[in-house]
């Protein structure tokens, strides 16, 4: 029989299938009945006279055997080859496929394109959340995976590569994902970053030794820490005017200031998240409020809310995280902001609505042109009309959120206040405190 390997043509493999068909009808045709196969085989009287021609009859049913097996043998040695070559050819069709959509994508515009355009576009394939992973299934790593021409655009485009999500790690994890983030942020070419920081042991050694080149260029700082207070960062960033806190930890707050009041000369937003504070913990960042524009903090009391206006003479966007306390009812003084202009409250504690009332009516917020409300359970409606009334603010968006219920005619008392005033209405609200 013809021998072939996997790479033999597909002749042979036809011309070896065509003998093995050949034979095997041969096989297949032959009679097996002898003038032996009607006798019982217990009766040997008759058979012992006959023992020589029944032993040929043996040695020829062996031969028959053998040609069978071989025959078997070599139709599946065929088939192993056949499925070899069918795996190929689907392998093949692959790379066909490939090859011809390749060349389909030559033909489009878009490689036509001045490298000056490419990098107008790649902008816009940014991910929209604020930080990003360094994955290759996203821009700007994926750009770099298209052509060497999309590479060398992207990875010279800095502004790209100014986003970027870091997390501690310890030994080799750590190394391999170091060596991602530097080869990331050198790639921003000292332009202005924006980071965000996570880690789940409270350290952030190992994130802290790797930013230290960059720690001019960072302009925005989010950090998340679980478990324990870290050091938060470096002595100084001269250059931080953004900075995000969140730290779910009761003793967080003397432990964190000192770090947020070394910046307080660049930075301009503060948002704290997972810490309350009441009027002593806002002491803490005393040197810090003076030169903040927007804050976002979770505040134990009305007058805290007032106290911390007051220390916030340039704020024009406000973020109140209302979780009033039963602590007795307390004066709240009349104080008017001249300067903000956004204001954002959510009542965490839903159920202490008379402190959100008083916080109205001592409040006068004469530029307040955007307010949002969010999660609370009974609206002080005729708190919020005087507050209209009393600020004569250019009020041109109420946005009533989730956890808010108003009605109709309510909405129309706010228009008739300010006749240009935009109400915007989440249709869930009105369900979640039934």
């Amino acid at each position: 029989m013809q021998a072939f390997d996997s790479l033999s043509p597909v002749p042979d493999i036809l011309s070896t299938l065509q003998t093995i068909l050949a034979s095997s009808q041969v096989i297949l045709s032959a009679d097996l009945n002898t003038p032996y196969s009607k006798f019982p085989n217990t009766d040997h009287s008759t058979i012992e006279l006959k023992d020589r021609s029944i032993s040929a009859l043996i040695t020829e049913r062996q031969q028959q055997l053998d040609a069978t097996f071989h025959q078997i043998s070599a139709l599946e040695t065929v088939m192993d080859r056949l499925k070899n070559l069918q795996t190929q050819l689907v392998e093949k069709t692959d790379k066909i496929t490939q090859s011809m959509n390749l060349h389909k994508g030559l033909l489009s515009a878009l490689w036509r394109l001045p490298n000056e355009v490419l990098p107008l576009i790649f902008v816009h394939c940014l991910p929209t959340h604020h930080h990003m992973w360094p994955t290759s299934r996203l821009a700007p790593m994926l750009l770099t995976k298209i052509c060497r021409r999309w590479r060398e655009v992207a990875t010279n485009m800095p502004k790209l590569w100014c986003r970027l999500h870091l997390q501690e790690a310890e030994g080799r994890d750590w190394q391999r994902i170091a060596f991602c983030y530097n080869s990331w942020l050198e790639r921003s070419r000292g332009f202005q970053l924006s980071l965000s920081l996570k880690s789940f042991q409270g350290r952030l050694t190992n994130i802290q030794s790797l930013l230290q080149p960059y720690i001019n260029q960072i302009s925005s700082l989010s950090i998340l820490v679980f478990r324990q207070v870290p050091e938060l960062m470096m002595t100084d960033l001269l250059a931080l005017e953004e900075l995000a806190v969140t730290i779910s930890y009761l003793d967080a707050i003397p432990a964190i200031a000192p770090s947020i009041s070394r910046q307080r000369l660049s930075l301009r937003s503060l948002r704290l998240r997972g810490m309350v504070f009441n009027l002593h913990y806002l002491s803490y960042l005393d040197s810090v409020w003076a030169h903040l524009t927007n804050v976002e903090i979770a505040i134990d009391q009305p007058n805290a809310v007032i106290h911390l206006l007051r220390l916030c003479p340039n704020l024009s966007s406000f973020m109140i995280h209302a979780v009033f306390m039963h602590t007795g009812i307390q004066d709240v003084e009349p104080f008017t902001h001249t300067k903000l202009q956004s204001l954002h409250i959510d009542n965490s504690n839903s159920g202490l609505t008379n402190n959100l009332s008083r916080l109205f009516d001592a409040l006068s917020l004469p530029k307040l042109r955007i307010f949002e409300a969010r999660y609370i359970r009974t609206w002080p409606h005729e708190e919020l009309k005087a507050f209209l009334v009393r600020s004569n603010c250019p009020l041109m968006s109420l946005d009533i959120g989730y956890g808010v219920t108003t009605t109709d005619e309510q909405r129309a008392e706010y228009v008739a206040i300010i006749p240009s005033l935009e109400v915007i209405v989440d249709p869930m609200s009105r369900d979640h405190f039934i």
